[in-house]
């Protein structure tokens, strides 16, 4: 068992991350390889929880833009989420690791209602429990559940994977060349700065509770058990 610096944190992966180089759908190779690092972390002694988002099937700001009804189209949204989930837990279960996938939304035959005592328990029993459905309230992003579910199961730290991006820059750096890489940030800063990191009430969830924020690019080789053994990757963003 390799040493950690954490001994519980929360994965964020946002639907993009399901897709691989395609823009939309489930990419089988893409999802198995984020299981095998999962597996690796889990092995190392991490109770880890996943949150997942659901923009690789569907996208409720873009269909609202086309008429839909917001709260509709965030439903919508939330279901994608438990496929991604779904499609997860396979591919975890494929490669031995022990998984339960909890729900925000009534959906009984395919994952567990989301209930807070029970998810902690899985985790102590050494099993990675996947969050799906957002916080089951429309007008509520993904990133905004990962930082509520990362504080309720007392998560040392919420990691952020991005696509292709390396952490926190001061601009977009796949559109801007000059864009500098912000190796540590507050989250008053994140927030004043505007740097779309997440979306402000998630960063503000994290702000009130000290939870730690570590962005990096879940395809860089071994990132995420390099994150766990506390290797400074991607960006930090804390309270001091």
């Amino acid at each position: 068992m390799t040493a950690t610096s954490y001994q519980r944190v929360l994965l964020k992966l946002s639907g993009e991350a399901f897709s691989g180089k395609a823009r939309f759908g489930i990419d089988s190779q893409t999802v198995n390889q984020i299981a095998g690092q999962i597996k690796k972390v889990a092995e190392m002694g991490v109770a880890t929880a996943v949150v997942v988002g659901g923009g690789n099937i569907w996208r409720g700001t873009s269909a609202e833009r086309k008429g839909m009804d917001r709260v509709t189209a965030d439903y919508a949204g939330m279901l994608a989420t438990v496929i991604n989930a779904l499609a997860l837990q396979d591919a975890l279960e494929n490669a031995g690791v022990v998984t339960r996938t909890q729900s925000a939304i009534g959906i009984a035959q395919v994952a567990e209602p989301y209930i807070r005592r029970r998810a902690i328990r899985h985790l102590e029993k050494g099993r990675v429990v996947i969050f799906a459905g957002g916080t089951g309230n429309p007008y509520m992003t993904t990133d905004t559940a990962a930082a509520l579910r990362a504080i309720e199961i007392g998560a040392e730290v919420l990691l952020m994977t991005k696509n292709n991006v390396d952490g926190v820059y001061d601009a977009d750096p796949r559109k801007n060349p000059n864009a500098k890489k912000l190796e540590r940030l507050t989250h008053l800063e994140a927030l004043n700065l505007r740097l779309n990191v997440m979306d402000a009430t998630a960063l503000s969830l994290c702000l009130e509770n000290r939870l730690p924020i570590i962005v990096f690019d879940l395809k860089a080789p071994q990132s995420l058990e390099r994150a766990i053994s506390g290797e400074h990757i991607g960006t930090i963003i804390s309270s001091e």
